[in-house]
Protein backbone atom coordinates (compact mmCIF):
# COMPACT_ATOMS: atom_id res chain seq x y z
CA UNK A 1 0.00 0.00 0.00
CA UNK A 2 1.47 3.44 -1.11
CA UNK A 3 1.49 6.13 1.48
CA UNK A 4 0.43 9.82 0.00
CA UNK A 5 3.42 11.60 -0.55
CA UNK A 6 1.85 15.11 0.23
CA UNK A 7 -0.55 16.58 2.77
CA UNK A 8 -3.92 17.46 1.66
CA UNK A 9 -4.42 20.77 0.24
CA UNK A 10 -6.60 21.83 3.31
CA UNK A 11 -5.60 22.68 6.48
CA UNK A 12 -8.61 22.45 7.96
CA UNK A 13 -8.31 20.87 11.45
CA UNK A 14 -11.82 21.04 13.09
CA UNK A 15 -11.82 19.38 16.51
CA UNK A 16 -7.97 19.28 16.47
CA UNK A 17 -6.74 20.99 19.59
CA UNK A 18 -3.16 22.36 19.77
CA UNK A 19 -1.11 24.44 22.40
CA UNK A 20 0.21 27.63 21.92
CA UNK A 21 3.32 28.26 24.06
CA UNK A 22 4.04 31.92 24.27
CA UNK A 23 6.98 33.80 25.24
CA UNK A 24 5.88 37.51 26.65
CA UNK A 25 9.46 39.45 26.79
CA UNK A 26 8.82 41.47 24.40
CA UNK A 27 4.98 42.20 24.56
CA UNK A 28 4.13 43.91 21.73
CA UNK A 29 5.95 41.35 19.34
CA UNK A 30 4.04 38.37 21.33
CA UNK A 31 0.43 40.14 21.02
CA UNK A 32 0.97 40.40 16.83
CA UNK A 33 2.35 36.57 17.25
CA UNK A 34 -0.70 34.98 19.08
CA UNK A 35 -3.04 37.39 16.83
CA UNK A 36 -1.95 35.83 13.89
CA UNK A 37 -1.78 32.08 15.49
CA UNK A 38 -5.27 32.34 17.13
CA UNK A 39 -6.55 34.13 13.41
CA UNK A 40 -4.97 30.47 11.31
CA UNK A 41 -6.45 28.30 14.13
CA UNK A 42 -9.81 29.69 13.63
CA UNK A 43 -9.67 29.35 10.05
CA UNK A 44 -9.07 26.20 10.28
CA UNK A 45 -11.41 24.97 12.93
CA UNK A 46 -8.78 24.32 15.62
CA UNK A 47 -9.07 24.94 19.27
CA UNK A 48 -6.31 25.74 20.97
CA UNK A 49 -5.03 26.36 24.98
CA UNK A 50 -2.09 29.06 25.34
CA UNK A 51 0.54 29.04 28.46
CA UNK A 52 2.67 31.86 28.47
CA UNK A 53 6.14 31.86 29.70
CA UNK A 54 8.63 35.11 30.58
CA UNK A 55 11.06 34.24 27.77
CA UNK A 56 12.17 31.85 24.64
CA UNK A 57 14.39 30.24 26.89
CA UNK A 58 11.41 28.96 29.06
CA UNK A 59 9.35 27.44 26.20
CA UNK A 60 10.53 24.38 25.50
CA UNK A 61 10.09 22.91 29.30
CA UNK A 62 6.76 24.38 29.33
CA UNK A 63 5.73 22.58 26.26
CA UNK A 64 7.20 19.13 27.93
CA UNK A 65 5.17 19.71 30.38
CA UNK A 66 1.80 20.63 29.07
CA UNK A 67 2.38 17.87 26.46
CA UNK A 68 2.81 15.55 29.63
CA UNK A 69 -0.03 17.18 31.24
CA UNK A 70 -2.28 16.50 28.48
CA UNK A 71 -1.49 12.60 28.04
CA UNK A 72 -1.93 11.91 31.16
CA UNK A 73 -5.09 13.08 32.03
CA UNK A 74 -6.58 11.58 28.13
CA UNK A 75 -6.92 14.22 26.68
CA UNK A 76 -3.56 14.74 24.60
CA UNK A 77 -3.14 18.01 22.36
CA UNK A 78 -3.11 17.19 18.13
CA UNK A 79 0.00 19.15 18.20
CA UNK A 80 1.74 22.97 19.49
CA UNK A 81 3.23 26.17 18.32
CA UNK A 82 5.85 27.91 19.96
CA UNK A 83 5.86 32.04 19.82
CA UNK A 84 8.54 34.42 21.07
CA UNK A 85 11.28 36.89 19.94
CA UNK A 86 15.06 36.75 20.74
CA UNK A 87 16.47 40.24 19.47
CA UNK A 88 20.19 40.12 19.22
CA UNK A 89 22.54 42.34 21.33
CA UNK A 90 25.53 43.87 22.26
CA UNK A 91 26.64 40.22 24.09
CA UNK A 92 26.90 36.48 22.89
CA UNK A 93 23.56 35.78 25.12
CA UNK A 94 21.62 36.18 21.54
CA UNK A 95 22.96 33.27 20.14
CA UNK A 96 22.83 31.08 23.41
CA UNK A 97 19.04 31.83 23.60
CA UNK A 98 18.13 31.00 20.15
CA UNK A 99 20.18 28.14 19.38
CA UNK A 100 19.50 26.50 22.42
CA UNK A 101 15.49 27.34 22.40
CA UNK A 102 15.50 26.20 19.03
CA UNK A 103 17.21 23.04 19.40
CA UNK A 104 15.52 21.78 22.51
CA UNK A 105 12.08 22.34 20.55
CA UNK A 106 12.97 20.39 17.62
CA UNK A 107 14.06 17.90 19.78
CA UNK A 108 11.23 17.62 21.62
CA UNK A 109 9.12 17.67 18.36
CA UNK A 110 10.72 14.86 16.72
CA UNK A 111 11.03 12.81 20.11
CA UNK A 112 6.83 13.12 20.34
CA UNK A 113 6.05 13.09 16.59
CA UNK A 114 4.48 16.09 17.32
CA UNK A 115 2.89 18.18 15.01
CA UNK A 116 4.49 21.69 15.75
CA UNK A 117 5.22 24.92 14.41
CA UNK A 118 8.08 26.95 15.36
CA UNK A 119 7.01 31.07 15.59
CA UNK A 120 10.15 31.84 17.42
CA UNK A 121 11.66 34.88 15.71
CA UNK A 122 15.56 35.38 15.98
CA UNK A 123 16.52 38.86 14.32
CA UNK A 124 18.98 41.87 14.42
CA UNK A 125 16.03 44.48 15.37
CA UNK A 126 13.27 45.11 16.88
CA UNK A 127 12.24 46.79 13.54
CA UNK A 128 12.65 43.47 12.04
CA UNK A 129 10.89 41.70 14.83
CA UNK A 130 7.88 44.20 14.65
CA UNK A 131 7.47 43.69 10.73
CA UNK A 132 7.79 39.92 10.91
CA UNK A 133 5.40 39.56 13.70
CA UNK A 134 2.34 41.65 12.18
CA UNK A 135 0.05 39.58 10.60
CA UNK A 136 -0.70 42.36 8.20
CA UNK A 137 2.73 41.98 7.00
CA UNK A 138 5.04 38.74 7.88
CA UNK A 139 2.38 36.55 10.39
CA UNK A 140 4.82 34.49 11.19
CA UNK A 141 2.62 34.09 14.47
CA UNK A 142 0.11 32.51 11.85
CA UNK A 143 3.05 30.84 9.22
CA UNK A 144 3.92 28.24 12.65
CA UNK A 145 0.49 27.69 13.31
CA UNK A 146 -0.13 26.23 9.65
CA UNK A 147 2.90 24.45 10.00
CA UNK A 148 1.54 22.67 12.60
CA UNK A 149 -2.17 22.56 10.63
CA UNK A 150 -0.04 21.11 7.99
CA UNK A 151 1.85 18.22 9.67
CA UNK A 152 -1.18 17.06 11.78
CA UNK A 153 -3.11 16.86 8.23
CA UNK A 154 0.02 14.97 7.02
CA UNK A 155 0.04 12.34 10.06
CA UNK A 156 -4.20 12.27 9.49
CA UNK A 157 -3.29 11.08 5.58
CA UNK A 158 -0.40 8.68 6.63
CA UNK A 159 -2.48 7.14 9.43
CA UNK A 160 0.00 8.19 12.10
CA UNK A 161 -0.56 8.31 15.53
Amino acid sequence: MAMPLRSPPTLEARGARFLIVEARYYEDIAAMLLEGAKAAFARAGASFDLVGVPGALEIPLALAIALDHAAASKHPFDGAVALGCVIRGETHHFEIVANESARALMRISLARKLAFGNGVLTVDTAAQALSRADPRQGDKGGDAARAALSIHRLKLAIGAS
